[in-house]
C-alpha cells in the first residue's frame, strides 16, 4: 500500500539529513589525511582510508536511514526511500566538493596531495626496505607510486565532468540498494469485500 508522505517534507528532510551527511564525511575525509601524513606503517596507511571513506561512512548512512524513515513518519516505500536517500547522497556530495575539493585542498592544503605521496611513498619504501627488497623493486614500486599520483595532478574539465556524471550514476545505484533495505510499508489486514446485497 502507498504511503501518503508529503513530497516537499521528504526533499527537505533528505537536503537537512544530505548536510549533516556532507559534513560528516568532509570531517572523516580531512581526519584521514592528517592521520595519514602523520603515520610511517604501510599497513596503517592502507587501512586508514577503507575505515574512513568506506567502513565509517556505511555506519553513518546506515543511522541516517534509520532517523531518516523515522523522521517521516516510520513508513515509507522504495521509491519514496529511493527518492529522500538519493537528495541525502546528491546534497552530501555537493557539501563535499565544495568544502573538500574546493576550500580545503585548494585553500587550507593546497598541496595535499604532494604530502599524501610523501608519506606514502616513506612508507613503502620503510617497509620494502625493511623487507629487504632489491633496489629495483625498490625503484620500480616508486615509479609506479608517482605514476599514480601524476594522474592524479592532472586533472582535465572533461575528466571532472566524467568524475561528477559517475558519482551521481553511482550514488543513484547505491540509493536503490539502500532504499531496497530501508523501505517500510504499511500492511493493512483485508479480510476481503463483502459484495453481498445490502
Amino acid at each position: 500500500m502507498a504511503i501518503e508522505i508529503d513530497n516537499k517534507k521528504l526533499r527537505v528532510t533528505g537536503i537537512t539529513f544530505g548536510l549533516l551527511l556532507g559534513l560528516a564525511l568532509t570531517i572523516l575525509s580531512i581526519l584521514s589525511f592528517y592521520i595519514m601524513i602523520s603515520i610511517s606503517s604501510v599497513i596503517l596507511i592502507s587501512s586508514v582510508p577503507f575505515i574512513f571513506s568506506v567502513l565509517l561512512p556505511i555506519v553513518l548512512v546506515v543511522i541516517l536511514c534509520f532517523n531518516f524513515r523515522r523522521r517521516i513518519g516510520g513508513f515509507w516505500t522504495f521509491k519514496q526511500a529511493a527518492t529522500g536517500i538519493f537528495i541525502m547522497f546528491l546534497t552530501a556530495f555537493v557539501v563535499q566538493f565544495v568544502l573538500r575539493d574546493q576550500v580545503f585542498a585548494k585553500v587550507i592544503e593546497p598541496d595535499m596531495v604532494q604530502k599524501t605521496q610523501t608519506a606514502m611513498t616513506n612508507a613503502v619504501s620503510k617497509f620494502l626496505h625493511e623487507s629487504k627488497a632489491s633496489q629495483d623493486d625498490i625503484d620500480k614500486k616508486m615509479d609506479d607510486i608517482q605514476k599514480q599520483f601524476e594522474s592524479q595532478k592532472e586533472v582535465t574539465i572533461g575528466k571532472q565532468i566524467q568524475g561528477v556524471c559517475f558519482s551521481i550514476i553511482f550514488m543513484f545505484v547505491l540509493a536503490l540498494i539502500f532504499a531496497a533495505f530501508f523501505k517500510k510499508e504499511v500492511h493493512i489486514y483485508n479480510p476481503g469485500v463483502d459484495i453481498t446485497n445490502r
